[in-house]
Formats: structure tokens, sequence, C-alpha cells
């Protein structure tokens, strides 16, 4: 539990030129608990700023952190920035040009985010807020309701054809938070909490809001040469804690279920 793989996923459509999105993934290996933030560039100001919004609302310690070998990650920056953010907790990284050595994460960039957004340019500041709204959705979505499994044994064998074949075993299907109550790695309190916002959560008006906030997202226009400020694309922990918002007041529309109005 805490065994983070992290990775970033490129939203520049057919051309790599200029400064666009990116979406910065970090997925827990044991529960399959994901956190997503969009960022504008690869600098370490906003990737600073996406671990440490990610580090701020994820509700169980960071043990490990796995990264690739992108040089957003590996600098000195970087390096001051996990001692002070996440402190003992072990840094490795994938050897080079071995991509299964993050394939927890690098399978859940297709089915968290591609599938989503697919490979289409975002390139406005504009873009990372209405992204980052749909990412707080599908951070509900995916954590509360969507089932993982995992492999929990393997067994390579030659059939009665001679042929080599493989047989996985794997467990029971969980939500990730389900897994985390399980695991018991959150609080009494915490637990209770977070189970109780998701009994609050109406599915189908949470899935109707995730696809109108990505109709909202490619309704936007492109930069087409415009400068952008990356500065007014961050997200800061104590402004952006949306985690506080989980207890609405009745009669009150949840913030989950609100439209995203364009920027």
């Amino acid at each position: 539990m805490g065994h983070l793989e992290v990775d970033l996923v490129h939203h520049c459509g057919a051309s790599a030129s200029g400064e666009y999105l990116h979406t910065l993934q970090v997925l827990d290996v044991h529960t399959g608990w994901s956190e997503r933030v969009g960022v504008l560039g690869r600098s370490y100001l906003v990737i600073s700023h996406g671990m440490m919004y990610t580090a701020h609302r994820m509700p169980f310690a960071v043990q490990e952190i796995h990264v690739d070998n992108g040089a957003e990650f590996l600098n000195a920056h970087f390096l001051r920035l996990h001692r002070q953010v996440f402190g003992q907790a072990k840094l490795s990284r994938s050897r080079p040009y071995h991509k299964n050595d993050n394939r927890f994460v690098e399978g859940a960039n297709r089915t968290l985010v591609r599938d989503y957004l697919g490979y289409e340019r975002l390139d406005t500041v504009a873009h990372v807020r209405v992204l980052n709204a749909l990412y707080d959705r599908l951070w509900l979505y995916d954590n509360f309701f969507q089932p993982v499994q995992r492999m929990v044994s393997k067994e390579v064998y030659t059939n009665e054809a001679g042929e080599r074949c493989v047989r996985r075993t794997f467990d029971k299907a969980l939500p990730p938070l389900d897994r985390l109550v399980r695991a018991q790695v959150l609080d009494k309190e915490q637990a209770e909490r977070l189970l109780r916002w998701r009994d609050a959560i109406h599915l189908m008006r949470l899935r109707e809001s995730i696809y109108a906030t990505i109709e909202t997202l490619f309704a936007l226009p492109l930069a087409n040469g415009t400068r952008q400020d990356v500065r007014e694309s961050l997200l800061v922990p104590e402004e952006d804690d949306f985690l506080a918002q989980a207890i609405v007041p009745k009669g009150e529309v949840p913030w989950w279920e609100r439209p995203v109005q364009l920027p």
C-alpha cells in the first residue's frame, strides 16, 4: 500500500511543437487508487505543484514513488521536492526502454485518460482549468465506483499439445475505496466519511456531469500562438481542497453535478 507509479500523458495532438497540456497521473499499485491533474508544459513549476496537489488529497501514506526516465522527474529540483514533500518514501525509476516497469500506470493512461480525451490537442490555461474540473469528477467515479482486479498468481505450464500456456489468477474485483477500507489503512472516521460521501452520489448524474464537462473542454479554442501564463493554471491545495466540500447542505446541488462554466 502506498507504492505509487507516476507518469505523464501528452495532449499535443498531431504536433508536439509549443507548450501543451499533460496529465500527471499517480496510481497506487495495490488498490488502483488514482490521482490525476492537468498541467501546462513540463517545467519544474507545474510538475512540483501537480505532485503536491495529488499528495495533499491522497488518503494514505506514500511508501514509494516510481517514475519513468523523463527529464521532468530525473533532476535535482524533483529530488529536492521528493525529500521535502514525501520524506522517507523510497524513490525508484524504470529501466531505460522498459515501459513494462511502469505497467500499472501505463495501462491506466489508456483507460483513465485516453478513453475519455483521445489524442486531441489541449494547450491553453482554460483547457487546464476545465480538465481539472473533469478530473475532480473522475476522481469520484474511478476511485469510488470502478472495480479493479489484481493478479494474485501466475502459472506457466505446457498443455497436452506441447504448447506453452499461462494461467493467471485474479482477486475479486473491487473499487479502490473498498480495497482501502479492507486493507484498514484509513482511520475509522476517514473511512466512514468517504463511504457516506459515496452513498450520497447519484451515479447517473455524475456520469452525465463527466460527459458534459468533456463537451465543455473540447468546445474551448486552441491557443493558436497566443501567449499563455502558466502561473494562472496552477492548483494550490489550500485553495482547491475539494475534499472539504464533501458535506453538501440539504437542498443544494453538489459541486460534482453542477455544470462547468467556460473560463
